[in-house]
């Protein structure tokens, strides 16, 4: 465990209402002038994070509607941004990139470029203080109309290039498939910025099907249940797709029933180009640290595929080329020092 608490390692796939610190909800509610049911971060930690034994998705997400009302300003937004990268620099995280929905957070007066403004510049001061590279991935939630989803999508286009690093698409799979929305990712596409699609987490292969092949995601979000079609296997494999797996997570919110069932090992083992990422680190009780162990204590995973991981997470990475090989550089310096070497 020690090694893998020193081990430099990357998060790709974390979502900035998961990872609200319940000492900083405190402090919000108190400046906004808001009553909380618990007076200390003991108290609330029960309204912020899951059970150990979460029993479905949907009582995953209500920990995300009781943070939300805090997160309705600018100083609130660059707060917890900028806590992301701290909280990161903490578990030896070096590069990490936080998506968030907006137009969740316009309920108060804040635009969708507002909102993105505020978590780039918290990201920034993060990246500047804590020397971990953070970009930002703007979504665009299935259950939102067409209007507010091109807010979103201008937003991001307004800051690609200058903190905002892909657009996403998150929400409720089942009932909003991600052929509701090739307009809006063709336009997407054309602006020049990477796309990433949560498919195939709480619906079928399809989906991670539709999202590569008509959507254009050159990610995939979770993608647990691409294996229940070999055709689906044989296209990620193909064009080199990353999956963003979140063990801990996806095990909360029953995408699989249980570690025998979670199936790392045998993606890995077909050529999938997995990556291993934390999601929600309040919510889900997480950390990367924890990831790595959890794969080590059920699959044996050995330092040398945890560091495998690590070098995926890189070749998966939004970045320039020139910033991920000065990225790449950083990673195998540490890892040396570790004793371990990063593949090429």
């Amino acid at each position: 465990m020690d090694l893998i608490r020193k081990m430099p390692k990357i998060d790709l796939h974390l979502h900035l209402d998961g990872c609200v610190k319940p000492s900083t909800l405190l402090e919000l509610a108190a400046a906004q002038h808001r009553i909380l049911p618990a007076p200390d971060a003991p108290g609330l930690l029960p309204y912020m994070q899951v059970e150990e034994e979460c029993r479905s998705l949907t009582e995953y997400l209500q920990k995300f509607d009781f943070v939300l009302p805090y997160l309705q300003n600018g100083e609130a937004l660059e707060r917890v941004a900028y806590e992301v990268t701290e909280q990161a620099a903490a578990d030896n995280v070096c590069y990490v990139e936080c998506r968030f929905a907006p137009m969740l957070h316009t309920l108060e007066g804040l635009s969708a470029a507002d909102a993105v403004g505020h978590v780039v510049q918290g990201l920034q001061r993060g990246e500047r203080d804590f020397g971990v590279k953070a970009r930002a991935i703007v979504i665009c939630l299935r259950s939102h109309d067409e209007s507010a989803n091109r807010e979103a999508l201008a937003a991001a286009v307004r800051y690609a290039g200058s903190g905002v690093a892909a657009v996403d698409l998150a929400g409720d799979e089942a009932s909003f498939p991600p052929s509701l929305f090739r307009s809006l990712f063709e336009d997407a596409r054309r602006s020049g910025l990477p796309v990433t699609i949560h498919a195939g987490e709480a619906a079928g292969p399809e989906n991670v099907e539709e999202a590569v092949m008509r959507l254009g995601a050159v990610r995939i979000g979770h993608g647990v249940r691409a294996r229940e079609d070999e055709a689906v296997i044989a296209m990620l494999k193909d064009q080199r797709i990353p999956l963003e797996m979140c063990p801990v997570s996806n095990l909360q919110t029953k995408a699989v029933s249980s570690w025998n069932d979670y199936p790392i090992r045998q993606y890995m083992e077909q050529g999938l180009l997995v990556t291993v990422n934390t999601d929600n680190p309040t919510v889900s009780g997480t950390t990367m640290s924890k990831e790595f162990s959890m794969l080590s204590k059920h699959f044996g995973f050995t330092a040398e595929e945890l560091v495998r991981l690590v070098a995926n997470s890189i070749e998966a990475a939004f970045l320039e080329p020139a910033e991920k090989e000065e990225l790449r550089q950083t990673v195998a310096g540490h890892m040396a020092a570790l004793g371990l070497s990063l593949p090429g």
